[in-house]
């Protein structure tokens, strides 16, 4: 597919294009008053609250581009995604972690054709910010070993000497630090916990999961109830997309030799540096992304949420309609579009070649 498309200034291009004729590969391109959008029907997707607030803007212009389609996601958390996916109760999923060699390998999708492999594109990334709720304090510089000490309930004053040796002049009170973390299971929670067990393998001994590995804390549901529990608490840290820190304070996580706030362009840097992961089938854009980089100006704390769509569908109904609005997403005007209302990093051009060429392959 030629990427020239994507740049035209209105999504209907885009939807346009893919709905006409089989043309997923149309070179050509057109324009809203040459070919207005022929789609219609209803997609369902469910999955990451991470992706809530992207697929809110998504859904409100791929709509208003084509005002015969009804799109409808449920941010019930990747897990329930995933499980929804597989049980064919949706068209596409929204997961912050890829399914791994042993989900791919039992299959059971059940909308897919048999023996059809998944496509997982990484059209979400964003920093996972660490958020905490101390009066007076608006940021605080952590090393992973503090931070991770402090999940693992080792750390349990905000005055100990760990965290004042790395914050020099800011007034820490003695109170106690209440960690808060998902109850769910959590694409989130697996990034978040693999940041740890890779970044400080020697105080946070548990390998990443999506379920939080142990009792104690506080636990909630989904991201917002993350965020509603560190802000009404009094000490509160916890972790969620970063879109939804708002006026809580943050963490800049030691990278090297500096301490790096969250961004969107260094969330970005890292993906770009990571490399997929190996054995994977064409489609499947999973990546491998490198929690303990050295090099400064990258925020390791990231999430990568996916798109995930049958390689092949046992039913023709809504293929050219996932296809149409995961082109949206991926295309420049989509990614913007998330940035601007979801803080999310835009995927670099290179990264949106693979995935174009993805969308492409669904049937």
């Amino acid at each position: 597919m030629n990427l020239k498309r994507f740049g035209v200034p209105a999504v209907i291009a885009v939807t346009a294009a893919l709905a006409l004729s089989s043309c997923a590969s149309n070179e050509g391109g057109a324009t809203p008053e040459e070919s207005p959008s022929s789609l219609s029907g209803n997609l369902v997707g469910a999955g990451a609250s991470s992706q809530d607030a992207a697929q809110k803007a998504w859904t409100a212009g791929f709509q208003t581009a084509n005002p015969d389609v009804t799109i409808n996601y449920d941010p019930t958390g990747s897990g329930a995604g995933r499980e929804t996916f597989l049980q064919g109760a949706s068209d596409f999923a929204g997961s912050d972690r890829a399914f791994d060699d042993e989900e791919i390998a039992a299959g059971g999708f059940a909308k897919c054709a048999p023996d059809s492999s998944i496509v997982e594109l990484p059209l979400y990334v964003s920093p996972i910010a660490v958020i905490f709720n101390l009066e007076g304090v608006d940021t605080l510089d952590l090393d992973p070993a503090t931070l991770a000490g402090i999940f693992a309930g080792t750390i349990t004053k905000w005055n100990d000497p760990a965290i004042a040796a790395l914050n020099e002049g800011v007034e820490l009170p003695d109170q106690a630090i209440t960690p808060v973390h998902r109850s769910d299971d959590s694409g989130t929670t697996e990034n978040f916990t693999d940041y740890l067990f890779a970044a400080a393998p020697e105080v946070w001994t548990w390998e990443a999961d999506g379920v939080w590995p142990f009792e104690g804390g506080e636990a909630a549901q989904g991201t917002s109830g993350v965020v509603d529990a560190v802000t009404n608490g009094t000490g509160t840290i916890g972790y969620a997309d970063a879109s939804r820190a708002g006026d809580l304070g943050t963490v800049a996580v030691q990278v090297g030799d500096e301490f790096v706030p969250y961004s969107p362009e260094a969330a970005a840097a890292i993906v770009d540096a990571s490399p997929f992961v190996e054995g994977r089938a064409e489609g499947d854009l999973a990546i491998e992304l490198d929690r303990s980089p050295s090099e400064g100006g990258v925020y390791p704390i990231v999430l990568v949420s996916y798109l995930v769509a049958c390689q092949e569908y046992a039913e023709p109904e809504n293929v050219e309609l996932v296809k149409a609005y995961l082109s949206y997403i991926a295309s420049p005007e989509g990614q913007d579009v998330a940035a601007a209302d979801a803080g999310s990093a835009p995927i670099s051009d290179t990264l949106r070649e693979k995935v174009v060429a993805a969308i492409d392959s669904i049937q």
